[in-house]
């Protein structure tokens, strides 16, 4: 087990549920259109689409995660950091850092 694992457990024993859980359907929707986009570039690939049009579509597959990754962080911020907050400091501090270590790696992509 590693240690995002036992986080993870952690956090799902303390609160319950993961904070997107309330939206969970919606998430699985926005992410099956991006699955389907990306076998729609896959076939415009296939098929020798125009680059630009390829292009585009890689724009707006981009686009999309971008929102379930605000939507996440933002269910985590509200959800699992709030929470966090009110068990201890320490908790606190260890979810601020490991949504810090989330942003980092999601403005670096």
């Amino acid at each position: 087990m590693t240690d995002d694992n036992t986080a993870e457990e952690h956090d799902v024993a303390q609160h319950g549920h993961h904070g997107y859980i309330g939206n969970q359907a919606g998430y699985l929707r926005r992410l099956k259109l991006i699955e389907g986009q990306a076998r729609g570039l896959q076939r415009m690939v296939e098929e020798e689409a125009y680059c630009i049009d390829i292009l585009t579509q890689v724009s707006a597959m981009t686009k999309a995660l971008e929102a379930v990754s605000l939507g996440l962080l933002s269910d985590h911020m509200n959800h699992c950091v709030v929470g966090a907050a009110r068990e201890s400091d320490e908790a606190a501090d260890e979810k601020i850092a490991e949504a810090m270590k989330a942003i980092t790696r999601l403005v670096k992509s």
